[in-house]
């Protein structure tokens, strides 16, 4: 300690200001210097650990908002994102395997309200013989795409549109930045899990990646409620006004998530190709990466269960174990 080191410079007899030459006293500070640089490595090796956390989400959202914005028309991605909200509030209001008595049918229509600007009759068809939740997805998505090509019918194809593409980034935009603020703050206290003999890596990568769940989940209800309730009130005047003025934004729009960084140039189909390729196939401890959408599926193969997403949600599992797919393999699609 110090005071082991002013006792020997002491014995050594030497003054202020002379330079202090000794094998002893060399060998004890480089020793001291290594313990500190050593501890100083791991620190930063830790922070790297963490850091790929959210640099492993950041791929998956930037690759996706690349994919939109190379595209005009992102009614597809729109289209999945609405009927995963149809399946996710038919799942939160009927209990599986549950007889028709204990579905919350009154929760269900006030969802279809708030989300899909749909007042349906829900009571009605849960009193009906034989239902099932597959018929009622099936009712609200048909009744859902109904209302939806009604709206295009009505604005016009181009200007809906832009609208749908304007919005949906916008809203990644600003859901991204929310989430990159929560993961902040998950990681200013996740060291405070070592006291309960836990590991902070370990926490915080299985955390983030809920949280990173839960983002997306949201990001497709905003989208949804949004698109379903928007009403866009244009003369003929405001429409011509309107499109050069959105098309400039769409093509010049900075993303914030990536703001400072140089404009990327327009990549080549191989590039494209390795990129993808270079993209993790899991985020923490092998869960796979959640999407915006479902629009792109590889080939059914029901020996790789990473062709199953084609599966219907309610449909059996192509493995064989008798539960639905969505409570099965289909937990991580």
């Amino acid at each position: 300690g110090s005071e082991k080191m002013d006792s020997m410079l002491s014995k050594l007899g030497l003054k202020d200001g002379e330079a202090i030459i000794h094998p002893w006293i060399n060998k004890a500070l480089e020793k001291a210097q290594q313990k500190v640089e050593g501890r100083n490595y791991e620190i930063r090796k830790n922070l790297l650990k963490f850091d790929d956390v959210m640099n492993d989400q950041r791929k998956v959202i930037y690759e996706q908002r690349k994919d939109l914005m190379r595209v005009e028309d992102v009614s597809e991605t729109v289209t999945d994102m609405r009927h995963e909200v149809i399946e996710d509030i038919v799942d939160d209001n009927i209990p599986e395997k549950a007889y028709a008595e204990e579905w919350d049918a009154k929760g269900l229509q006030e969802d279809c309200q708030r989300l899909l600007a749909l007042d349906l009759p829900i009571s009605e068809w849960a009193a009906e013989e034989g239902i099932a939740d597959e018929e009622i997805i099936e009712r609200i998505t048909e009744a859902s795409d109904r209302q939806a090509a009604a709206k295009v019918a009505n604005y016009g194809a181009e200007i809906w549109r832009m609208a749908e593409k304007s919005l949906l980034l916008q809203i990644l935009d600003q859901t991204w930045k929310d989430h990159l603020l929560t993961l902040d703050h998950l990681r200013q206290g996740i060291g405070l899990r070592a006291y309960a003999q836990r590991d902070p890596l370990n926490e915080y990568k299985q955390e983030a990646f809920s949280m990173f769940e839960t983002m997306l989940s949201g990001l497709r209800e905003q989208v949804t409620q949004l698109l379903t309730h928007i009403e866009l009130r244009l003369n003929e005047e405001d429409k011509e006004a309107l499109q050069p003025r959105e098309q400039e934004t769409v093509e010049t729009r900075e993303d914030p998530a990536f703001a400072g960084l140089a404009p990327p140039k327009p990549p080549t189909p191989e590039e494209d190709a390795a990129a993808v390729e270079a993209l993790p196939d899991t985020l923490a401890d092998g869960e796979a990466q959640p999407k915006l959408g479902t629009h792109r599926h590889a080939e059914f193969n029901e020996d790789d269960p990473s062709t199953w997403n084609q599966t219907g949600r309610n449909a059996p599992c192509p493995c064989g174990s008798g539960k639905k797919y969505k409570q099965c393999h289909g937990k991580l699609a």
